[in-house]
């Protein structure tokens, strides 16, 4: 099988497949990259741990700080205590919730993370609200959290351009008064 065809694959399982965890599985949360394929982990009771990423997930599937994943345990392992199994995404979640299989101490946490997320983006969104137009409504693009967000008032832009027609003025006299 070629690289693609198998990344292909792997791709569709992890997407269109609705797993539900066995007895020995478990439900974690990504908490950080350790390199070299381990991720620890933290479950609904708080303890934390590393996880082996699989060999068939590699170059293929990405995860990232926060991301929920269902795990084998490792009897024999010391530091990576489980490998995961199945990787869970936002309908896989919601299937497991309405099936009452996902863990409360992640529901907790989601649910309270998110109203007060709420509450912090409200002023915002109507101060936004009330100077843009429908034309500038840009609440749908990506914000890369990676960069400083500066804010611009329309009153430096205003100020930048009289001090430069100002300049264009006086540059203009002096060409006069130098020929």
């Amino acid at each position: 099988m070629s690289q693609a065809t198998k990344r292909k694959h792997v791709v569709k399982e992890v997407l269109e497949d609705f797993v539900t965890p066995t007895e020995n599985q478990q439900i974690v949360k990504v908490i950080g990259t350790r390199g070299n394929n381990l991720h620890e982990t933290i479950t609904a009771q708080g303890e934390t741990f590393l996880v082996s990423m699989p060999t068939k997930f590699r170059k293929n599937i990405w995860i990232k700080r926060g991301d929920y994943v269902i795990v084998d345990p490792i009897e024999e392992g010391e530091k990576v205590k489980a490998e995961i199994s199945f990787i869970l995404y936002k309908d896989h979640i919601q299937h497991l919730q309405k099936q009452q299989l996902w863990p409360e101490g992640f529901t907790e946490k989601s649910s309270q993370d998110k109203t007060s997320h709420k509450r912090q983006e409200e002023p915002e969104e109507k101060e936004e609200d009330e100077g843009s137009d429908s034309e500038d409504d840009e609440s749908d693009l990506f914000v890369n959290t990676n960069r400083c967000n500066y804010q611009y008032s329309e009153s430096e832009e205003d100020d930048s351009e009289e001090e430069e027609e100002e300049e264009q003025q006086q540059g203009g006299r002096r060409t006069e008064g130098g020929s």
